[in-house]
């Protein structure tokens, strides 16, 4: 590449080699570059003294003295001035180019054409001077001329650390590179990415004594400080971060980085009081303490394994700048926000902090409870539950939890005595008596489970203490107890729903279908609103009397319960049993302009019409109820009955996430794993089912509150039902 000067200020660049170049072939390109006349060429100058000879334009331009990147001068007679016509930008030919003092000196040249060929024209002055010109010269030329641009580039540019960089880059082996980068930093010893780059490629004892220098070289660069400290031993590296103190008053990263080598060491007392002094000498340097900031630090901590600098980090920051009356709520969202980003230790943290200050409030305890029940271990939730009743014992479902989770784990002797202890706290508690004959009935102690209910009912039970009763008696087998308790429940409570639901069931079970029929009746005397009495009345007329009087009895229901989705929907389904489509299309037109927003209602309507039209049906459903569980697992049935497995993975896990108590939409998740998924997909479904203990759901409950499977886990109960679906 040779440069050219013309009279009118602008270089221009030519790519050739003066070893097979002669200086004729030099004017040709000239002319066919610029159009200037060939007579006009013979003034071409080295330097201010030295004019090429004109005599012999065969000669090679080596032997006259040119090296790639020489810069020659051309020198024209003035021809009416100096705006000469073939020195006009408009009238040059394409295949040359020149840049305007006006324009940017800096030109991409790939914008300008392909290879090395290609001309690259700029003033000489801002060519030689800017580092990105050098670093496009060196991309452009092949490698074995690159290095030759870069070192010519670092010798015209001796401080610019991106041609040192480039330097090194092109070296081969690692020693060559650093030895470029420290000639680099003979001329910029203040570059921190050049000494980054050095001690990158040194062996750890060199990096080491490359970083001593680099900390005099560049003492306000906290990154070089903490490398430094990492490297050396213990008591260097405190010697090393109290210099970088010294340095950099205002810097957090220090003191952090002096808690978590004090925890590395074992020394774990240090670690709060480093702390807790590094808050207060950041606060006298006038720095402000960015609580959230200080979070995020807390959860790098964290990341690091540093997780006693991670609780002291938050035990002196996490209050700062937040008003009294906003710390209960600020605090447990920071640890909710902690607890999703997975940073769980210093969600920990957060709480224990809260606990501290708010020791008597529930929520809190609870909070910090379910993070230890889904992050933490048994042990460290039995300490907590402990010590959350001894500051509330009033909190019946701290106590309820405590017993649960020693259930959970197998040891009934541990449940029964949190239990009894929970009794003394909180004596007549009709939860704790409640959850202690559950413990003793599942774990097979009917007789031990009946004493607690009676103690219960004597000691002025509520309405659930004899449903519970009853509920015992019922799946004992012993059905005149059972009425026993129903009649004198219903005496005592005759506006308690599930005591004339559960008489009425007693009944059918027995076969006592008119029996079964006056008692709905009498129940809904008391109860008119009660859904669950009318749909069993309903069904119940269906299988006696047929249809007619199920109608009935429904359109009755819908006139006192109006705006009702369920009631609407069990006609359209008693139509729809009996044959009668137009009938049920008709009452699901008019359930869904009662009820617009009724996500079972959409789910249905959905399943009802012609294949062809469920995809517009559900679009229509989607638009009312977006986020309804029962409208997203029709459209996930949807999908997969077009084998779209992947969007139907992704609707039915939608729907389990907005409804997991709802046994039937895990059913079907588990149900499409079984016949798409792998064993590994399958399992976590049954696991995450497990752990949401679903309770709800119209043929979930049908089969979880049948008597057989009274004591059926949740895993059997799941099973069960994907076999029911078929």
């Amino acid at each position: 590449m040779v440069f050219i000067t013309i009279p009118n200020q602008k270089t221009l660049s030519l790519t050739l080699d003066p070893n097979t170049t002669s200086l004729h072939s030099l004017k040709l390109s000239l002319h066919r570059h610029t159009h200037i006349p060939i007579h006009h060429l013979h003034r071409l100058y080295l330097s201010q003294s030295h004019l090429l000879p004109s005599q012999n334009d065969a000669v090679l331009l080596s032997r006259l003295r040119i090296t790639p990147y020489s810069t020659l001068s051309l020198h024209l007679p003035l021809l009416g001035g100096s705006n000469l016509d073939f020195l006009n930008s408009m009238s040059r030919a394409v295949g040359g180019t020149e840049t305007p003092r006006t324009q940017t000196p800096v030109t991409d040249l790939t914008a300008v054409g392909e290879g090395r060929g290609t001309v690259l024209s700029l003033k000489l002055e801002e060519c030689l001077k800017s580092e990105d010109v050098w670093l496009e010269g060196c991309r452009l030329a092949s490698p074995d001329e690159a290095e030759a641009v870069i070192a010519k580039g670092v010798k015209s540019i001796p401080n610019s650390v991106k041609l040192w960089l480039q330097a090194a880059k092109l070296e081969h082996d690692e020693m060559n590179k650093s030895r470029v980068l420290r000639k680099g930093l003979e001329h910029i010893p203040d570059s921190v990415r050049l000494w980054k780059a050095v001690v990158e490629l040194a062996n750890e004892e060199d990096a080491r004594l490359l970083l001593h220098r680099a900390v005099e070289c560049c003492p306000l660069h906290v990154e070089l400080w903490l490398a430094l400290a990492r490297l050396e031993t213990y008591d260097h590296a405190k010697k090393v971060l109290n210099r970088a103190r010294e340095r950099l008053p205002k810097e957090p990263a220090i003191w952090i980085t002096a808690a978590k080598l004090e925890e590395a060491n074992g020394d774990t007392g240090m670690v709060v009081k480093i702390i807790a002094r590094g808050i207060r000498a950041l606060q006298r340097e006038g720095l402000a303490i960015d609580r959230e900031a200080w979070v995020r630090e807390a959860e790098a901590a964290e990341r690091a394994g540093s997780v006693v600098t991670c609780q002291a980090i938050v035990k002196n920051t996490i209050g700062i700048g937040v008003e009294e009356e906003d710390r209960k709520r600020t605090w447990v969202a920071d640890a909710e926000e902690c607890k999703k980003r997975g940073s769980i230790e210093t969600a920990r943290a957060i709480y224990a902090h809260a606990l501290n200050v708010f020791f008597t409030k529930k929520s809190i305890w609870l909070k910090a409870a379910q993070l230890e029940k889904s992050h933490g271990t048994r042990d460290s939730l039995d300490a907590l539950l402990r010590k959350a009743v001894t500051y509330r014992p009033q909190a019946e479902v701290l106590w309820l939890m405590g017993a649960k989770e020693k259930w959970l784990a197998g040891d009934v002797f541990a449940a029964r005595a949190i239990l009894q202890e929970a009794y003394v706290a909180i004596p007549n508690s009709e939860d704790i008596w409640l959850a202690a004959s559950k413990l003793e009935f599942e774990n097979h102690e009917p007789e031990r489970a009946r004493i607690l209910l009676t103690k219960a009912r004597e000691s002025g039970g509520t309405e659930r203490v004899w449903m519970k009763s009853a509920i015992v008696e019922r799946e004992l087998g012993n059905t005149d107890e059972e009425r026993m308790l129903l009649d004198e429940g219903l005496k005592l409570f005759p506006a308690f729903f599930k005591l004339w639901l559960m008489l009425g069931q007693l009944e059918e079970r027995l076969g006592h279908l008119e029996e079964a029929k006056e008692t709905y009746e009498l129940g809904l005397k008391r109860c008119p609103h009660c859904i669950h009495l009318w749909l069993s009345l309903a069904n119940l007329e269906e299988r006696i009397n047929g249809l007619s009087k199920a109608r009935a009895v429904l359109t009755m229901a819908r006139k006192k319960n109006p705006q009702n989705p369920e009631l609407w929907l069990a006609a359209v389904r008693a139509e729809t049993r009996h044959g009668n489509r137009k009938e049920s299309d008709i009452l699901m037109a008019k359930a869904l302009q009662e009820c617009p927003n009724s996500g079972i209602l959409w789910a249905a309507s959905i399943e009802m019409v012609p294949r062809p039209q469920r995809k517009s049906e559900s679009m229509d459903a989607l638009k009312k109820c977006d986020h309804d569980p029962h409208v997203i697992a029709a459209v996930a049935k949807l999908f997969w009955h077009d084998r779209k497995v992947d969007k139907a993975r992704t609707w039915l896990n939608r729907a389990v996430t907005l409804a997991p108590d709802i046994g039937d939409f895990w059913a079907l998740y588990y149900k499409f794993e079984l016949q798409h998924g792998s064993e590994e997909s399958q399992k976590d479904v049954l696991k995450r089912c497990i752990a949401a203990e679903p309770r709800h759901g119209e043929k979930w409950q049908a089969i979880s509150k049948a008597v057989e499977n009274s004591h059926q886990p949740t895993e059997a109960i799941l099973k069960e039902l994907v076999v029911a679906l078929g």
